[in-house]
């Protein structure tokens, strides 16, 4: 059986112009082409048919780059929605929190979801992890997926791959199945 029996859909996660200011989020973003894959995801989606949910983050803060206000709120030219392809707003991580997420998978019986998007290790680890307690069955993409350097609470410094890598690790088995683009094209 393959996956596209299963009726999966896509989240998209934040994938939004605001994240191209790299110094904004801690610099040195990894996973460069991560937007490429993005775009051969959503592009096979559509072939299917499949349903397709784009996230994004409307932050409260007006001088955040994802402020509603600024043009970094726009999505990302690779994943722009077409017509009909839902777009939810969120104000915090989580994709289910103070949306209808949950009421629009639940409404077409949606059980499995695909997810990718920026940044690793917050908003598409925290959607994620609601996703797998909601009892979702997840597969997260690595090489969909990017985040930034982060400071440590010693102000030690984290490489962004070493964040992209422990986010995955901590979600793998637990709250999804990490695989890459190549993989899921297969099971798809």
């Amino acid at each position: 059986m393959k996956l596209r029996d299963k009726n999966p859909a896509l989240l998209i996660i934040d994938v939004q112009k605001g994240f191209n200011e790299e110094a904004f989020w801690g610099g040195n973003r990894n996973n460069k082409d991560a937007e490429t894959k993005m775009a051969q995801i959503l592009e096979k989606w559509r072939i299917l048919k499949l349903p397709i949910f784009h996230i994004v983050h409307s932050s409260i803060h007006p001088n955040s780059k994802l402020h509603e206000s600024n043009p970094g709120f726009e999505i990302k030219d690779e994943v722009k929605p077409i017509k009909g392809e839902p777009i939810i707003v969120k104000n915090v991580n989580s994709a289910f929190i103070g949306t209808d997420l949950k009421e629009k998978l639940d409404e077409q019986g949606i059980t499995n979801l695909v997810i990718f998007g920026l940044t690793t290790n917050h908003c598409v680890s925290t959607t994620t992890r609601m996703a797998g307690n909601l009892g979702y069955e997840n597969f997260v993409i690595a090489d969909a997926t990017a985040t930034f350097d982060r400071i440590g609470i010693n102000g030690e410094k984290f490489d962004s791959e070493l964040m992209h890598q422990t986010a995955l690790a901590s979600l793998n088995k637990e709250f999804a199945k990490v695989i890459n683009t190549e993989k899921l094209l297969e099971l798809v």
